[in-house]
Order: C-alpha cells, then sequence, then structure tokens
C-alpha cells in the first residue's frame, strides 16, 4: 500500500503519532525568475507534529474532509485511481506530491463529481502532482483567497477532444491568486483560466491543446509572463463577458512566447471559446487597460495578436448587461517580435484575407475596428481609450467591422500613439 503524509496536530491515533520537527517547504525558484516586485505568496508552514498514515483511494478523501488549518497532505509517487471527485473545504491546507510526473490522481474510472479535485477554501497550496481524466474540470478552486498552485500538471491523456473537461487549472472568484511552472493539456475550454478574480499572477507555465491556452476572465490587475502557450486553439486570451459577477481590467501579457496555436477549435458549441478563430496568439476580446509588451509571438495562422468587441462575435448579451463595456479600450502593444503567422486565417479573418489580402499574410496586429460612438470627443477616440501600438516592424489591420468590414485595410498609423504602462500585481506574503 502506497504511503502518505498527513502533517496535522491532531490527525491519526495519538499512540501511533511521531513527532518530529517538521521544516516549512522552501520556496521554490521559477526557472524564470520573477520580477523583484513581484512576490509570490509563502507556502504555509506545517505544524511540528507528523502523523504517517497508510494512504489509498478510498482515504485521501477522508483526509481532505478530516484536515485541518496548517495541514500538510504529501501524497508519494504513485498512481491514485478514483472513481468520484475529491473536494476540500479548509482553509489553510496544503496538498503536496512527488512531482507532477511522479504522483498522479486519475479520473480515467470517474462515474461521479463534477470535477477532479474541487476546493473551497482559502490559504490554499497545492503542488508537485498531476490531475488527469476527470470528467469535468481537472482543479477548481472557488472563492478562495491566498492561493497558490504551483508544478501541477493537468491532462487529458487522449488527446485534445470535446468530450474532455472544460478547464484544467480553474481558480475562480478568488484573489490573490499565483500560478506558477505548472502545465495544462488537453482542455476543451482553457488549460489555465483565471476567472472573476483579482490580483493574479500567471508564471512559468506550459499550456498546449487546449482551446485556450491560458485566459483571464473579467478579472482585476494580472501579470502573464514567462509562459509557452503552443498548439492551441489560441494562445493567451484576455477576456471580459456579459452577466458575470465582475468586469475586469488591467493585465500586463509579457516576455511570452505564444507560437503555433493553430489547432482546430474544439470547444463545445455556445462557450465563449468555441469562437475564438483557430490560430490566434494573443486575443483581446472587450477588456480594458491590457498591456502586451517583450512577447515573442509567431507562427499563429489567423493572427499573432488579435484586438476585438464582442460584438464581432456575437456574445456581447445584446445589451442584457447594462454593465457591460464590449469595446476593447486602453490597449497598448509594444516591443513584442514576430514571425509568420496570419497565412490560413479561420472565421471571418479567412473572408477578410481572401478579398483584401489573397497574395499575402494578414498583418500581426488585428483590430476589428469596432468603437463606441458614445464616447467618442469631437469624433475621435479619446486618448485614453485608443489602440495604442509602438513595434518595429508590425502592421496594424483595422478589420472595418463598423460598416460589416467592407473596406478592412492597413492602418497602422492610426495607432502610432503610447499609453502609461501599467503597475506590476504585487501579490501579498501569506
Amino acid at each position: 500500500m502506497l504511503a502518505a503524509t498527513a502533517c496535522g496536530s491532531d490527525g491519526g491515533d495519538e499512540d501511533s503519532a511521531t513527532a518530529a520537527t517538521t521544516e516549512a517547504p522552501a520556496e521554490t525558484t521559477a526557472e524564470t525568475e520573477a520580477p523583484a516586485e513581484t512576490e509570490a505568496p509563502a507556502t504555509t508552514a506545517a505544524p511540528t507534529t507528523t502523523t504517517t498514515v497508510p494512504v489509498d483511494e478510498t482515504n485521501l478523501q477522508e483526509l481532505l474532509l478530516d484536515a485541518q488549518p496548517g495541514d500538510v497532505i504529501d501524497i508519494p509517487a504513485g498512481t491514485f485511481s478514483f472513481e468520484q471527485g475529491l473536494s476540500l473545504t479548509v482553509d489553510g491546507v496544503t496538498i503536496r506530491g512527488a512531482g507532477m510526473d511522479e504522483t498522479i490522481l486519475s479520473f480515467a474510472d470517474q462515474v461521479a463529481g463534477a470535477e477532479g479535485l474541487l476546493v473551497s477554501a482559502s490559504d490554499f497550496t497545492i503542488e508537485d502532482l498531476a490531475i488527469e481524466d476527470s470528467i469535468g474540470d481537472a482543479l477548481k478552486i472557488n472563492e478562495g483567497e491566498n492561493i497558490v498552485i504551483r508544478r501541477v500538471r493537468t491532462e487529458w491523456t487522449g488527446g485534445y477532444s470535446t468530450d474532455n473537461g472544460a478547464y484544467g487549472i480553474y481558480p475562480v472568484q478568488a484573489t490573490n491568486v499565483l500560478v506558477e511552472e505548472s502545465v495544462a493539456i488537453g482542455a476543451s475550454d482553457a488549460g489555465i483560466y483565471v476567472g472573476q478574480s483579482n490580483e493574479i499572477v500567471v508564471r512559468n507555465n506550459r499550456a498546449e491543446f487546449n482551446v485556450a491556452g491560458i485566459e483571464i476572465e473579467n478579472s482585476f490587475n494580472a501579470d502573464v509572463y514567462g509562459n509557452v502557450a503552443t498548439d492551441n486553439t489560441g494562445g493567451i486570451l484576455i477576456f471580459n463577458l456579459p452577466g458575470l459577477t465582475q468586469q475586469g481590467e488591467g493585465t500586463r501579457v509579457y516576455d511570452n512566447d505564444v507560437f503555433a496555436n493553430n489547432t482546430e477549435n474544439f470547444g463545445h458549441e455556445g462557450t465563449s471559446v468555441a469562437e475564438t478563430p483557430a490560430g490566434s496568439g494573443i486575443l483581446v476580446l472587450s477588456n480594458d487597460k491590457v498591456e502586451i509588451f517583450e512577447n515573442r509571438i509567431s507562427d499563429n495562422r489567423s493572427a499573432n495578436v488579435i484586438v476585438a468587441s464582442a460584438i464581432v462575435v456575437g456574445l456581447d448579451g445584446g445589451g442584457a448587461d447594462p454593465a457591460f463595456d464590449a469595446y476593447p479600450e486602453g490597449v497598448y502593444i509594444h516591443d513584442n517580435e514576430y514571425a509568420g503567422g496570419g497565412d490560413d486565417p479561420d472565421s471571418i479573418l479567412r473572408v477578410i484575407k481572401s478579398l483584401f489580402f489573397p497574395d499575402d499574410p494578414l498583418p500581426d496586429i488585428v483590430w476589428d475596428g469596432l468603437v463606441d460612438g458614445d464616447k467618442l470627443v469631437d469624433g475621435e477616440i479619446a486618448p485614453e481609450n485608443r489602440i495604442c501600438v509602438q513595434e518595429a516592424d508590425a502592421e496594424v489591420l483595422n478589420a472595418d467591422g463598423s460598416n460589416d468590414f467592407a473596406a478592412a485595410g492597413i492602418d497602422t498609423a492610426a495607432h502610432d500613439c503610447t499609453l502609461e504602462s501599467l503597475e506590476p500585481v504585487v501579490l501579498p506574503v501569506l
């Protein structure tokens, strides 16, 4: 029987407890160092009483149910198979494996539960394990504060498919979120998704063969950097959508490698990501105050960067949400490196290419051309609401969406402006 360690002052039989002084795990340095101003949440220190218990597929859930604040549940190397989803509702717990390729929680035989692991708690850390083949979302963390997800792999091992679960790593309605050094493969919605949340760092991860590799949705203040997004339908998505608990703004996307995101869209019909054109590198949809800089973006067959309104893809809700602003504003794109892309676009971009660029790829940056007429100042876009581009070689396509794409064309000069850079996200030390 595999052995696991559940650390806690009241865990297990007192007679069988082995007292030991346990130091808190040392912080792990990411392969790409974070800027000095961005602080990662510290791992919760383990208590001084350690109880060793056997673990199998039945009692891991019992350990989660019986956990107390401050407990560390160590799961050793091995594959654990589950027929039901796991859940945790206790604050201040750490779940730790022996490595994302060593400790595997398999849900290939799952028959009950909507997630692999559902966490409804704060001050939570999960690290060094994999969650595979869940019916629904692999790892969902709902309404927590101070969340650390480190070196976690979520994967559907049969390859990408509409039958796969929607989300890999999925914190939602959370505050102070760190996702780092993790891997997400095969999600039918988003591999790494942070939604309706505040104060977020997503760094040094890899996302591949998802519909959306990394998605920040309806969230305030996010830094997305040091990631690799490839072989997704869309690499990195920054969305605002109507009908949710909050809107969002203030996302920095920088120092990422976003290349060859050309996988067919296998999202469920009716979901927002099902409208993502295959071959989208970085896609900003109806989000404001977004800064995209110092990324390496290449070979995304629709376009390397797309800035669009939810109106153009029918995701604006028809005005049912009066708080929803469908127009992306205050987007600053600068100092990125581009190569290839735009040669085989999807969706309406395919039509635009055939009509206006039959012999050439689409420009690196595509803007749908929709403007909020109610915000114009003397017939012009207010300076703070402009889409500003400062790139050495990249051109900008105005798709002329305001006129049903009738006169799409290159209009780089109209975006020759700058915006104030956004402030870094600083996560508190827990």
